[in-house]
């Protein structure tokens, strides 16, 4: 996937747009991949190529004459505030201990293996492809204390793939329920049967978003189906200090939340509920307002008694809502907020339940999410790529490793693991990727 995505972006971006293009899907999208540092599942180099395309179709295409914003410094948020810089190293053996690695020697070249997550019994889900014409993946379990897989019955589905639930007796997949990628299918791996299923909803709307997806903990699939949307000003968004289009502060977008059954294709429900991003704990359903732009108000819900209570974040009156979860009595925000003259203002927002901030993460081209007590964070930046860890419980810092390779790869782990990847290689060029990846696997020690 890797591969052909890559290409059919290089034939886009040489090729201009016709005269029926929608003007103002191209803007939507191009204003989401550039807010967009990470992707909620695999992919991160097409999201990346993505948004240069549509970045650069965009800046340039106002007509209103305004200029860049004034000269300005990154805002400092309220509350306490972390920078890359009070990170520690963290150390093997003393912090984390590796159970796995595998290199990828070229995926620029060629369609390779990956972890594609963790299950709660701690073997790795290993993917192999797509490959040939038919873009066929197999998939196995991977056991890091020995190295042997266990390969499972071929994958029936031939269009790209999200994992969702890797657990210690099944694996739900997700996919687009169409080739044309609209709706969504789950298939689920019984281990112990060792059969494949599949289950698709006639009651759905076609619509719901694949992208928009959150396994509750009453079993239940939780999508989101698109309801607004926000669009750029007349004239098309400004022009950064950074020369690409600024479009912090943007408008966000919402979704009408379902419902569905894992097993039943008739058990669909409508939540009755509009939302931007939703997570869960054990205990709680929280949501935003809105995602993908401004974001003003979340939401909690105590799952046992029903009660409900909201509060304003106070995020910052620029702060794109890029990534949302939640742990415990935790709630993780990714976003971006500018770009100033001494640089981007991205954050990782972490607060209590009652909207306390606790801490921001905050530095330049930075984000991250939450699993269980630990804040994996991302950072691109220029001398201090790599990836970080922030303790919940304890509030210590650490840099695990020293850069970032130029794939999005990994998958859902259960808590107290942290999966990373490392580049390999050289570039061919300033604008292409490194063409290697080394993704590692750990357990963070207490």
């Amino acid at each position: 996937m890797v591969n052909d995505v890559r290409a059919l972006l290089h034939d886009a971006a040489a090729t201009p747009p016709g005269d029926d293009i929608d003007l103002a899907a191209v803007l939507d999208g191009g204003r989401r991949q550039v807010r967009r540092r990470q992707a909620r599942f695999a992919g991160g180099l097409a999201v990346a190529v993505a948004g240069a395309v549509a970045a650069g179709a965009l800046v340039g295409q106002g007509t209103d004459g305004r200029d860049a914003p004034e000269a300005s410094l990154v805002p400092r948020p309220d509350g306490p505030v972390v920078r890359l810089s009070d990170a520690r190293p963290a150390k093997e053996g003393t912090d984390y201990e590796v159970l796995a690695s595998y290199t990828n020697e070229d995926l620029d070249a060629a369609n390779g293996q990956y972890y594609d997550g963790v299950t709660e019994d701690g073997r790795l889900l290993f993917r192999d492809g797509p490959h040939g014409p038919d873009n066929a993946v197999r998939y196995a379990l991977l056991d890091p204390a020995t190295g042997a897989k266990d390969w499972l019955p071929d994958f029936p589905e031939h269009q790209q793939v999200f994992p969702l639930e890797l657990g210690a007796d099944r694996i739900v997949l997700l996919t687009f329920r169409t080739g044309s990628g609209n709706g969504v299918r789950a298939w689920t791996y019984d281990r112990t049967s060792r059969a494949w299923s599949s289950v698709q909803w006639p009651g759905l709307p076609r619509k719901a978003d694949v992208f928009q997806a959150d396994l509750g903990p009453d079993g239940r699939l939780y999508l989101g189906v698109p309801a607004t949307a926000g669009s750029p000003p007349p004239g098309g968004w400004p022009t950064g200090p950074d020369g690409e289009a600024e479009d912090a502060g943007a408008e966000g977008e919402t979704y009408d939340v379902w419902s569905v059954s894992l097993t039943d294709p008739a058990d669909v429900r409508d939540e009755h509920l509009r939302a931007g991003d939703l997570a869960f704990t054990d205990d709680a359903m929280i949501w935003t307002a809105a995602t993908n732009g401004i974001n003003r108000r979340i939401h909690v819900r105590d799952l046992a008694t029903g009660a409900e209570h909201d509060f304003d974040p106070h995020s910052g009156k620029r702060c794109n809502l890029l990534g949302f979860g939640a742990s415990g009595d935790r709630i993780v925000l990714s976003q971006y907020c500018g770009t100033y003259d001494d640089g981007r203002d991205d954050r990782v927002q972490v607060l209590d339940l009652d909207g306390r901030t606790i801490t921001t993460l905050q530095d330049d081209d930075i984000g991250g999410g939450v699993n269980g007590d630990l804040v994996q964070v991302t950072s691109y930046k220029r001398d201090a790529a790599g990836t970080y860890v922030y303790e919940l419980d304890s509030g210590r810092f650490l840099r695990v490793s020293e850069a970032v390779s130029s794939y999005s790869l990994g998958g859902p782990t259960p808590a107290g693991y942290v999966l990373w990847d490392t580049p390999v290689g050289t570039a061919s060029g300033p604008q292409e990727p490194i063409p290697g990846a080394t993704q590692w696997l750990a357990r963070w020690l207490p």
